[in-house]
């Protein structure tokens, strides 16, 4: 595993959405599941999980496990729409 910039203390014992204002919305038909979204997530808010529901654009894809967010833990922050390099996450603006 490449080395990847850590913290001390879980951010996955911390619920961040409160003060969310953009969610990231994954459109799978343009994830091919490389996984940088899970990588750069600094909350630790994108599981990978082996979803036969969750179709992929290509066949050859579908057997890696898909992105999953879990929005209780998502800030809103949208690193992962920026490094996704094919545009499958869209921040998209939180409804009160």
């Amino acid at each position: 595993m490449p080395i990847l910039p850590i913290t001390y203390v879980s951010t996955s014992t911390r619920e961040m959405s409160s003060w969310r204002t953009s969610k990231p919305i994954i459109e799978y038909s343009k994830c091919t599941r490389c996984a940088i979204c899970w990588k750069f997530c600094p909350d630790v808010a994108i599981d990978l999980v082996s979803d036969p529901s969750i179709k992929s654009p290509n066949e050859k894809f579908s057997s890696l496990e898909a992105p999953l967010i879990n929005l209780n833990y998502c800030k809103g922050c949208g690193i992962c729409a920026t490094e996704c390099p094919f545009g499958a996450i869209e921040m998209v603006r939180e409804e009160i």
